[in-house]
């Protein structure tokens, strides 16, 4: 048996977990935990509400996976939990794997565990990887020996597919991909900063600057922490 250990904490972004929490959990042997610091109810930044399934207490040392989903306000929290990146930092000690989608790479910087490592995130916080010691890379999946980062939000099916591929091969993990009937054809061609309309990219780029700015700040204070 396979454990998966996928933290999950106030004001996360719920597809970032989901998506390779679906690719995952179709793939065979293995044992998901949804970690936090308690089992009392944890609420997503849009609403939903999720229950842990370990604490950090009890979730098991020896993981296949370590993985760390994104968020803003939530995720910016956590950079500057020191029992939240304690935790991770000792788990990533005996990890095959240490992941993230989206901002979770923030939170995998935070704990020192992308420190010379090649690493991507959401596209509006990339400039934040490198005041944790990360080299950016503006990808939708990186790999750097084990450590694999997705972009924002959607990039977790692809990494959740990428990752069951590694675990089950390719075969396994195209099966998992029919399960999930994954063939993306989307209404608009507006999902990267380079091919959505500059309007659009400007005013999701405006509503999003005091998060990055709170990212950075809470950056700094991380590796003050190291």
């Amino acid at each position: 048996m396979q454990h998966i250990a996928m933290l999950v904490y106030p004001g996360f972004t719920a597809l970032d977990l989901i998506g390779p929490q679906t690719a995952f959990s179709i793939v065979d042997n293995t044992q998901i935990h949804l970690v936090w610091k308690t089992l009392d109810p944890v609420t997503t930044d849009s609403g939903i509400t999720l229950f842990p399934t370990a604490t950090f207490g009890t979730c098991p040392e020896e993981l296949e996976i370590l993985f760390v989903p994104g968020g803003v306000a939530g995720t910016i929290a956590v950079m500057e939990d020191g029992e939240v990146l304690d935790f991770l930092a000792a788990r990533a000690e005996q990890a095959s794997y240490v992941t993230s989608v989206c901002t979770g790479s923030l939170v995998l910087g935070a704990a020192g565990l992308l420190r010379g490592y090649r690493a991507t995130t959401h596209w509006a916080f990339r400039e934040v990887l490198p005041l944790l010691s990360a080299e950016r890379v503006d990808a939708r999946y990186v790999e750097d020996r084990n450590r694999i980062t997705g972009g924002g939000v959607t990039s977790g099916i692809d990494f959740g597919l990428r990752i069951a591929a590694k675990m089950r091969g390719e075969e396994a993990a195209q099966a998992a991909q029919l399960v999930m009937e994954y063939a993306p054809d989307p209404p608009f061609q507006a999902g990267t900063p380079e091919s959505a309309p500059a309007v659009v990219v400007e005013r999701i780029a405006s509503l999003i600057a005091p998060g990055v700015a709170q990212a950075r700040q809470a950056a700094e204070h991380a590796t003050a922490r190291w």
